[in-house]
């Protein structure tokens, strides 16, 4: 490399610098390079008369900070690693440069996975913690607890937001509205509470059920409700600052105009959110309802049909209609549709013990517009899995097509389920269990891909994905929550 002149005579200015630095050890060498070059060298003495004798040498300076910045440009290499992970959603991609066409929905190339260790273990609860839930829209994790309070979380920078109080006796469940303006939760004190996410407070209690309230979950809206086009621009509680009593939900916020919600009185309820009145009682089961999984409407199964709330999805097709399935102590799953005379679309049955969860593939609940339902791994569509885990220790995956049927069984944990869920897509089984771990299981190979070993110290009790941001939340008894990062 040639250098110019000005950077020659800075090159010498600085070693000259350098070696009348270092005392009489070095005179000799400063002074044959003073003879090679007198008009760099002599410039140099001129800069180092006008400035303090104690600043270091800038060769030593210039040195010292090429290391620095190499270490600089790994550091932010590493970080936009990460955030193109982080922020893969936005722009269709996996975060690796190359095209996701799924998008995190059903079908796409996504494969990303837990890996340990948990990027952030949150703690604040005085209790077991029985379950989580993710925002929508936000990078928000909520937490529900036997201390009686819900938690709010940045699951992104591990930082507590909010404890929610209200409830008299352990939480069961909590879950956000679909558009992300409500968050919805039970408890063993009898009644279901509706919390306005940016207010902090709540909105409407309902109460109803004769026992303990196991699950909740917001119903999807049927494809073309005419609610979820209007009030776009609205914020939750806006009705209530405008002069309402702030005891009414807007649906049109909340992306739903009802609640599903299951209890140890052998019932599953539909609550009208709006009025606060039980809209349908489902008395099917014959012991403790424990679970509830919901699944939207499908607009292309649909053929685009624009029916109103009491349509329920326009379609004969199970892949059209938007779906609530329930489970537990009697160890049958039920399938209903979840609009019109609810009506039961098929019965599951396989498992020996109790079933603790139920999940569909994990995605929005807003209707799905975009393309029909994707080709699964195991054949058919993978819109119409439905994952169940259980304490007789199998985690089982079932498709609700027709009139239902097994499609396989993961025998690998070795004590009660507690939580499973269905990747987006559509690829993989996710569960957790009292055996301390979380296991992927794939579903084309019909085995378990991956295991996170003692991924809490002590039963890990629930789990919840993103349908699109890279991010896993788990819960445990150690009274902790724990934020996985998705490879």
């Amino acid at each position: 490399m040639v250098l110019t002149d000005k950077q020659r005579s800075d090159l010498h200015a600085g070693i000259y610098d350098y070696l009348v630095s270092r005392g009489p050890e070095f005179a000799q060498c400063a002074e044959a390079l003073t003879q090679a070059d007198p008009v760099s060298c002599s410039a140099n003495n001129g800069k180092r008369a006008s400035t303090s004798t104690s600043s270091a040498p800038i060769l030593e300076k210039k040195w010292t900070a090429v290391p620095r910045l190499q270490r600089r440009v790994l550091e932010l290499e590493r970080q936009m690693a990460t955030n193109a992970k982080i922020h893969a959603h936005r722009s269709g991609n996996d975060g690796s440069g190359s095209a996701n066409p799924g998008g995190g929905m059903p079908g796409g190339e996504r494969r990303m996975l837990p890996r340990p260790p948990a990027g952030h273990t949150l703690q604040s609860h005085s209790a077991v913690v029985t379950t989580v839930a993710l925002h929508p829209v936000y990078t928000m994790a909520a937490s529900g607890s036997e201390d009686g309070t819900i938690k709010l979380w940045d699951h992104e920078s591990g930082e507590y937001l909010r404890t929610l109080k209200g409830h008299t006796n352990v939480v069961t469940c909590v879950d956000f509205s679909p558009k992300g303006g409500y968050l919805a939760s039970t408890s063993t004190d009898l009644s279901i509470k509706i919390w306005d996410i940016q207010e902090y407070k709540c909105v409407r209690t309902l109460r109803g059920h004769d026992h303990t309230i196991s699950a909740v979950r917001f119903v999807p809206p049927s494809i073309g409700a005419l609610y979820l086009e209007k009030g776009e621009n609205k914020a939750p509680g806006a009705e209530a600052a405008a002069g309402g009593s702030g005891s009414g939900v807007d649906p049109s916020v909340a992306g739903s105009k009802f609640l599903v919600t299951a209890s140890r009185d052998q019932t599953v309820k539909f609550w009208d959110v709006e009025t606060g009145f039980c809209d349908h009682t489902v008395s099917d089961h014959g012991d403790w309802v424990r679970c509830i999984a919901v699944r939207p409407a499908n607009a292309a199964a649909a053929g685009g049909s624009k029916d109103g709330e009491a349509a329920g999805g326009g379609a004969n097709s199970a892949a059209s209609k938007a779906l609530v399935a329930t489970s537990g102590n009697d160890r049958t799953i039920y399938v209903y549709n979840a609009h019109d005379k609810r009506e039961k679309l098929c019965e599951l049955r396989g498992h020996d013990h109790v079933v603790e969860s139920l999940s569909f593939l994990c995605s929005s609940l807003l209707p799905k517009k975009g393309g029909g339902p994707a080709k699964s791994a195991a054949g058919g569509s993978s819109w119409d899995y439905l994952a169940s885990g259980s304490r007789d220790r199998t985690v089982r995956l079932w498709s609700v097509a027709s009139v239902g049927s097994c499609l396989m069984t993961f025998r690998a944990h070795e004590n009660w389920v507690r939580g499973v869920l269905v990747h987006p897509s559509g690829n993989h089984v996710l569960s957790c269990g009292d055996d301390r771990s979380i296991r992927v299981f794939d579903i084309k190979a019909n085995r378990c891909l991956r295991t996170i070993e003692d991924a809490h110290p002590h039963f890990v009790t629930a789990i919840a994905m993103h349908h699109t941001l890279p991010i896993m939340v788990s819960g445990g008894v150690d009274h902790t929550v724990k934020c996985w990062q998705l490879d």
